[in-house]
C-alpha cells in the first residue's frame, strides 16, 4: 500500500520558505521539498479578497509523519490558520515511493 502524501503550504517570504524546509527535513518529516516563488494566491480573508505574492512548499512525505508536520508547520507559521492540505499519491516510481519512506524514518 502506497502511504505517500503530497503536502502543500505556502510563507510569504522566500528565506521563511528554505528556513522551514531545512528544518522540517532535519526532523525526518519529509523526504523532498520544492520551493515555488512567486505563487500568485487569491483569497477571502474577513469579507475581502485579498492578494498575496508567496512561495508554495510542495513537500513529500509519509501518511505516519503528517500529524508531527502538520503540528510543526503550525508552530512554525505566522499565519492564525496557515494552509496545510495533504493530497494522497496514488500512484508513483516505485523506487521513487521507497526513498520517500526510507527517509521520513526516524
Amino acid at each position: 500500500m502506497n502511504d505517500t502524501l503530497l503536502v502543500v503550504t505556502t510563507v510569504p517570504e522566500q528565506q521563511i520558505a528554505r528556513n522551514l524546509a531545512k528544518a522540517v527535513l532535519a526532523e525526518n518529516l519529509a523526504a523532498y521539498i520544492s520551493i515555488i516563488p512567486h505563487a500568485a494566491s487569491i483569497y477571502k480573508w474577513q469579507q475581502d479578497i485579498c492578494e498575496t505574492d508567496e512561495y508554495l512548499l510542495l513537500i513529500k512525505t509519509q501518511q505516519s509523519c503528517y500529524s508531527r508536520l502538520q503540528t510543526f508547520i503550525r508552530a512554525n507559521r505566522r499565519y492564525k490558520r496557515p494552509n496545510v492540505i495533504a493530497l494522497p499519491t496514488t500512484q508513483g516510481l516505485p523506487a521513487y515511493l521507497g526513498w520517500i519512506k526510507e527517509s521520513t524514518q526516524a
